[in-house]
């Protein structure tokens, strides 16, 4: 996932305790018992000035300078959409509600670190960085912990040990973000009676952002695994037309999510050790797509473009982390193909979005919109995402919109990258347990 023009969504989760507590209730989550609800709101955020590009931190290179399952537990947050998915969770003892990028393309969760003056009680707003001197649950891993000094170097979360000897880590996400500092254990406290035990956690004192991750990929240390989390859920409002609108509200599940049952279902694939290769990401939610439709033309695109080629190149993710959509270049240069078939004469002339995107407009998304039709990602057992025509462009500001796709090779990547603005009104559920993700169509402004 990467920061996306220079606002961005605010998703501040509030957590309301479902009455539904069992006699088995205890200080951490239960896996079949506990229930959890937590309303999900969003506000523009103002980002860093130079952050100016659509919000994509899956890819990362590095940089080397026992919990309770919640299969059933059902924990709610409603949140509004603009650029990104922003959580904020109460973190630390006593809590300290921090801003968090919801990522499903990144593994580690890391919150900003810095020690300020003591606030009064109680809590203030989300903070832009957490104090860990206030916080009675706050660790530093050492550099003799075995993650930072693993036998099998793991180059998904690339740590080294500090002056300080402490375990470091140090991350470059493809969007130019930079993000570093010390691993540490830090509980999330949702209520004076429900926590999850101290999780391994990023603790940055040096980044671009003003906001933290909370990973949730299939990797070890997500918040998803170490949580012990087996399905959550999200539901992306769709965009108002206008930047600065009012920001309409969607919803985030963990655990059961009680819209499932009109949810159709895809197969997740996965790859163990013998399949690791050099340009495949074995952490995301890589899925099966067949083709595309634009105004109800089916491309010239083989299925074989969406899938993992030998070196790993190819392969088809879901990245609620990252804004736009992404293609390899035989699918994109169809897609625009027929963007410019359509609509050739009315594309912003030498004009490349966050140099991400070429095919851009001056006029109203109805215009541009009914010329071009309804886009459609068709995976596999019969599965789509439909974008209708109304939501086809990004408002990027200036009176300038764009198809919301960009060249997988402009960011670096060799992945098919399916971003959070073609997943508008649209329930995605991650099933881990069953490794299977499902799709369900609503109106994700309402309460679902």
């Amino acid at each position: 996932m990467a920061l996306s023009q220079e606002t961005m969504l605010l998703i501040c989760l509030f957590f309301l305790i479902s009455p539904s507590l069992s006699a088995k209730e205890s200080k951490y989550l239960n896996n079949t018992t506990f229930s959890l609800s937590f309303p999900l709101t969003t506000s523009l955020l103002s980002l860093s000035p130079n952050t100016s590009k659509p919000l994509h931190h899956a890819s990362l290179i590095s940089n080397s300078k026992r919990i309770p399952r919640l299969t059933s537990s059902n924990h709610k947050l409603t949140f509004k959409y603009s650029m990104a998915p922003i959580v904020s969770l109460p973190i630390g003892t006593p809590p300290q509600t921090q801003r968090m990028v919801l990522d499903t393309g990144s593994q580690l969760s890391w919150i900003q670190c810095h020690k300020k003056t003591p606030k009064p009680k109680p809590p203030p707003p989300p903070m832009a960085s957490f104090d860990p001197s206030l916080s009675s649950t706050f660790s530093v891993l050492p550099c003799t912990h075995p993650i930072c000094k693993p036998r099998v170097p793991d180059f998904t979360l690339p740590t080294s040990c500090d002056q300080n000897k402490l375990c470091h880590y140090s991350y470059f996400y493809a969007d130019g973000t930079l993000a570093e500092g010390n691993l540490v254990r830090e509980k999330i406290t949702f209520s004076p009676s429900v926590s999850t035990p101290p999780l391994i956690l990023g603790c940055a004192k040096d980044t671009t952002d003003s906001e933290g991750i909370l990973g949730m990929n299939r990797g070890r240390l997500s918040f998803a695994s170490e949580a012990k989390i087996t399905k959550f859920s999200y539901c992306i409002p769709a965009r108002p037309a206008q930047t600065g609108s009012n920001l309409p509200t969607g919803t985030f599940y963990l655990g059961n999510n009680p819209n499932s049952a009109g949810f159709r279902y895809i197969d997740m694939l996965t790859f163990d050790q013998s399949q690791r290769m050099p340009n495949l990401d074995p952490l995301a939610y890589t899925v099966v797509m067949l083709g595309i439709r634009i105004g109800g033309k089916k491309l010239s695109i083989s299925p074989s473009v969406f899938l993992h080629d030998r070196s790993g190149a190819g392969q088809t993710m879901i990245d609620s982390g990252s804004e736009f959509t992404y293609f390899v270049d035989e699918a994109y240069t169809k897609v625009r193909e027929e963007i410019v078939r359509l609509v050739g004469p009315r594309l912003k002339r030498d004009y490349v979005y966050a140099g991400v995107a070429d095919m851009c407009f001056d006029g109203k998304d109805v215009d541009i919109g009914r010329l071009i039709g309804d886009m459609v990602f068709e995976f596999d057992k019969g599965v789509e995402i439909v974008t209708p025509k109304e939501q086809i462009l990004a408002d990027v500001g200036g009176g300038v919109r764009c198809v919301a796709i960009g060249q997988s090779s402009t960011l670096g990547a060799g992945s098919n990258i399916i971003g959070n603005f073609h997943q508008q009104n649209q329930w995605v559920e991650f099933d881990l347990s069953n490794r299977r993700v499902g799709f369900g169509r609503a109106d994700c402004s309402r309460s679902v």
